[in-house]
């Protein structure tokens, strides 16, 4: 076996540190949506009709459009960043993406005071929502990318991160309602949390580099080929016996007083050891990596259009019956996102202890496609209004027991696609193979939020 010399002792700061970069690429939008109440009270107009002033409760669509002019950047975006991110460094993509992007949300927050007509403030913010998922999209795509060359336990880590952010924002829109704040107030603490937090991924993206665990994957690309013929990996590799740890130990990765590698790790170490002593070779065209991993990218795109088809579009427009009756301020952050990104969470980290189906075996996309069942079951319970179907599940047991298989399955089998993406394909591809499925995860939200369109004509 082979231990890698002097990275184990930081690989609990590497795990740490793409838990929040996970976070950092979706708290921002996540925390810009919920403040949805400050865009429609702001764009809220009036007409005439007969001589008489009516209140036209959504004069510019908003939260039609903004879902459009959110998806279509976001899907443009990565997939321009699958096939271009060679051209353009890694650290301009990424630091450069987190820099706009922090900029964006201190002009946002600037505007909360400024008196605009409501056309300005319309153009103004759809302007914003376009550059923020075009650089999010690029940082997303490029941290997946970047993330696919560490062992799978690190993209699990990742992606948890991102549904925490969700949980973060689902707590920030319960205290709003709770403590009755207005939408000024409420809104300057919704923008000015993401420029904390970006500014927080910045410093954290920045470091990365700096780590001897790091260094040994991020450094291991056909960039470093020179350098691999004249100095191969055994001088950061030693042979040793690998010490077994248990799961619980993981995150102190200290065995008989000795810092070790987990299991998989050491797997991980020993692949890329055998790697750099192959001859050094092109990466693979994005058609060729993407013939390995079509499966995998099928299986993430159905997990998101799954769930964007009816959270939150849906899922919003339920109403409380039983335990929540009289509370709807409280029911709808608390269970409809809340739980939801509470079990989302759970479903993502699961897959750091169990990859069951295993990525050759057939039940994987089966029970992806299975997971079709959460859309007339949660479109079945007590939404309102409806005018076609029926509600057959109108106690608020039966819509969290929904929410949370589907919220649970989602983050699980969304999570273990992008993990398995990266095994199917050689260290070399595994950028390319993380990029092409950001894209894949950008047309399942796509796909989702245009169906959730259908869906509420039908409820």
């Amino acid at each position: 076996m082979r231990h890698c010399k002097g990275t184990s002792n930081n690989s609990g700061l590497v795990a740490a540190i793409f838990f929040l970069l996970g976070m950092g690429t979706l708290l921002p939008w996540n925390f810009f949506i919920t403040a949805l109440n400050y865009f429609t009270g702001r764009l809220n107009g009036t007409s005439s009709s007969n001589g008489t002033e009516q209140a036209d409760p959504d004069p510019y669509m908003f939260n039609n459009l903004s879902v459009l002019i959110a998806q279509l950047p976001l899907l443009l975006f990565t997939f321009l960043n699958s096939f271009l991110y060679q051209l353009i460094a890694e650290k301009v993509r990424i630091a450069g993406s987190l820099v706009f992007i922090l900029l964006l949300f201190i002009l946002t927050a600037s505007l909360v005071k400024v008196e605009m007509t409501q056309g300005h403030f319309f153009s103004v913010t759809m302007a914003t929502i376009w550059f923020i998922n075009m650089f999010g999209a690029v940082l997303q795509g490029s941290l997946f990318g970047l993330v696919s060359k560490l062992p799978p336990r690190y993209n699990s880590l990742f992606m948890s991160g991102q549904a925490v952010a969700g949980i973060f924002s689902g707590i920030a829109m319960l205290l709003s309602n709770i403590l009755e704040t207005d939408s000024e107030s409420s809104a300057l603490g919704y923008f000015i949390t993401p420029c904390v937090a970006t500014l927080l991924t910045l410093c954290c993206y920045l470091i990365l580099p700096h780590l001897s665990f790091a260094q040994l994957y991020l450094e291991s690309g056909p960039t470093d080929k020179a350098e691999t013929r004249k100095e191969p990996l055994t001088n950061n590799c030693e042979s040793v016996t690998l010490v077994k740890v248990k799961l619980n130990d993981e995150s102190g990765l200290e065995a008989n007083g000795k810092a070790v590698l987990t299991e998989s790790d050491s797997e991980s170490c020993n692949k890329l050891y055998e790697h750099k002593q192959e001859p050094t070779e092109e990466k693979s065209t994005v058609p060729q990596v993407f013939k390995k991993i079509w499966v995998m990218a099928s299986c993430v795109t159905c997990v998101f259009a799954v769930t964007l088809s009816v959270f939150p579009a849906i899922t919003v427009k339920t109403k409380p019956k039983g335990f929540f009756e009289g509370k709807e301020k409280i029911f709808v952050p608390l269970c409809s996102f809340i739980v939801f990104n509470v079990m989302d969470w759970i479903g993502r980290s699961l897959t750091s202890r169990i990859q069951w189906p295993s990525k050759q075996s057939w039940l994987f996309p089966l029970f992806v496609l299975l997971r079709i069942v959460f859309i007339p079951a949660l479109m079945l319970c007590n939404v309102q209004p409806r005018i076609y179907l029926p509600v057959l599940f109108d106690h608020d047991m039966a819509y969290l027991v929904f929410m949370s298989l589907f919220a649970m399955t989602s983050g699980y089998f969304a999570c273990l696609s992008m993990s398995y993406a990266s095994q199917l394909v050689k260290p070399k591809d595994a950028e390319t193979a993380g990029a092409l499925m950001t894209f894949f995860l950008a047309l399942g939200l796509s796909l989702g939020a245009a169906l959730s369109f259908v869906f509420k004509k039908i409820v």
